[in-house]
């Protein structure tokens, strides 16, 4: 059973139908939608700040949430998936992101609607990623645009596997 700590009076809240792995650990103020996966080794460390997770959304093996005491936040849009092993650091993805292995997002930035983060990829505090975009490296550049259909089509069927994947897990 994953482990679930309530810190500084604040109590994790998670919606229905969620895989949680049992080494991930969720802490503090963290409210997780429904049909949502949090995978192995994951931390969503909500200690110091919120950390607000839409419906849908896939949090893969080893990735850590984390915010700065009293000034960056964490928010999740709906149908989400974010890679094996990211750091994610007060920064806000919004619906329909693809968050590639290995990669790092920092406090203030904001991940638009859509877009597509490069696995390895070093995306700076304050960095506004527009959406239905590319980007990759270290830091992070534009690599190019997507059409907001595809976009929205291989981010839901990714964020869709992942909750077929949870399904195997069912006791």
């Amino acid at each position: 059973m994953a482990l679930i700590k309530t810190v500084r009076g604040f109590t994790p809240e998670i919606g229905n139908s969620c895989f949680l792995a049992d080494n991930a650990t969720i802490i503090g103020d963290v409210k997780i939608g429904d049909e949502c996966s949090i995978w192995f080794n994951t931390v969503v460390r909500g200690d110091v700040n919120s950390i607000r997770i839409g419906n849908g959304v896939n949090i893969q093996d080893g990735t850590v949430l984390h915010t700065l005491y009293e000034k960056s936040t964490i928010e999740i849009g709906d149908n989400v998936s974010i890679g094996h092993n990211v750091t994610i650091h007060g920064a806000t993805i919004k619906e329909y992101a693809l968050i590639g292995m290995g990669s790092t997002v920092l406090d203030h930035a904001v991940i638009g609607e859509g877009a597509i983060i490069a696995a390895g990829a070093l995306v700076l505090k304050d960095t506004i990623i527009p959406p239905h975009t590319i980007w990759g490296g270290v830091p992070a550049k534009f690599i190019k645009e997507v059409a907001p259909e595809q976009a929205k089509e291989i981010n839901y069927k990714i964020a869709r596997n992942y909750h077929m994947y949870a399904s195997w897990y069912e006791e």
